[in-house]
């Protein structure tokens, strides 16, 4: 499985920040190839179902996806339910004050202290499936896989810094920190 980690702090209460991320079809918002995200069923917990529909080049594709596991205000677990094995997390970290015993807002966003938010992704390319994509005539499936898999790191990035501009209320430098598994990405 390749695996890519893109985290930040944000200036934001915990339990804010667990509701925003927990809004899938706010996604679309921040993304270059992601279209639009329709919920299919489910309120947001475990068992909600999304069509994520992507269109890059001449492709365009909607993918399926379900939560499988929801731990407020820490952790929303997803994973795609069609055509490739791959999954990921939405992780929030408050930051604990020096005697470790509380968050450092206190849950007061007003507070200043950031909290640390993460997406985890982690997929098999190797598990894509060729009948997924209808490719214009003399494309290959492995060309296409080559392109767009390089895209997952900047679209990663793109949604965590849109995601904090909107939880603070302004735009500002984000600071990422990137972990990449992958030889490929």
């Amino acid at each position: 499985m390749d695996e890519l980690v893109v985290s930040t702090e944000v200036y934001a209460d915990p339990e804010a920040v667990y509701a925003f991320l927990l809004d899938f079809p706010q996604y679309a918002n921040y993304s270059e190839y992601l279209r639009e995200v329709t919920t299919v069923s489910g309120d947001g917990g475990p068992g909600t179902q999304y069509a994520l529909t992507f269109a890059w080049w001449k492709i365009s594709y909607t993918a399926r996806s379900e939560v499988t596991r929801v731990e407020p205000p820490e952790r929303i677990d997803w994973e795609i339910t069609k055509d490739i094995d791959a999954g990921g997390r939405w992780r929030v970290t408050p930051h604990e004050t020096g005697d470790g015993d509380e968050d450092a807002t206190d849950g007061d966003a007003d507070a200043g202290a950031p909290c640390e938010v993460a997406l985890e992704v982690e997929f098999d390319p190797g598990s894509a499936s060729s009948d997924a994509l209808d490719l214009p005539q003399l494309v290959s499936f492995d060309w296409v896989l080559k392109k767009a898999i390089p895209l997952i790191r900047s679209e990663a990035e793109r949604v965590v810094e849109h995601a904090v501009r909107d939880l603070e209320g302004s735009a500002r430098d984000v600071d990422l920190d990137v972990y990449v598994d992958s030889d490929r990405i």
